[in-house]
């Protein structure tokens, strides 16, 4: 994938054109993903994220870093995860969302996807 203006090539020059993704998609899809598996509470963001969303700047997908070398996605996450969660079988389950909504959204190859739980919470109320 070459990665030119902040997109990436999803698919070769075809006779109706070429399809690019911004940058900021990927980490998009990643959280949506995660967010949706149970036991997840939210993504956990850096301070830096958190400010440059309090200021009204670029929003960020916060928890989420992802890299795109080659034809391959490397995607971290920070979760926070509900309390008295088994952490293996939810890190396992996140680790499964993210892989095939990235593939199916993007037909990306995703070769990592890693998780760092950043705390245990007690899930929102409803």
């Amino acid at each position: 994938m070459d990665n030119q203006n902040n997109t990436y090539g999803i698919s070769d020059s075809s006779e109706n054109g070429s399809v690019r993704i911004a940058e900021g998609v990927l980490p998009v899809i990643a959280a949506y993903a995660a967010t949706d598996v149970k036991g997840v509470v939210s993504m956990a963001g850096n301070i830096t994220q958190e400010m440059l969303v309090l200021l009204g700047m670029k929003k960020l997908s916060r928890g989420v870093r992802v890299t795109v070398d080659d034809n391959d996605v490397m995607v971290d996450l920070s979760v926070i995860i509900e309390m008295n969660t088994n952490i293996m079988d939810v890190s396992k389950k996140i680790q499964d969302k993210v892989r095939v909504n990235i593939q199916n959204m993007t037909g990306m190859n995703v070769a990592n996807v890693n998780v760092n739980i950043a705390s245990v919470a007690e899930e929102p109320a409803k």
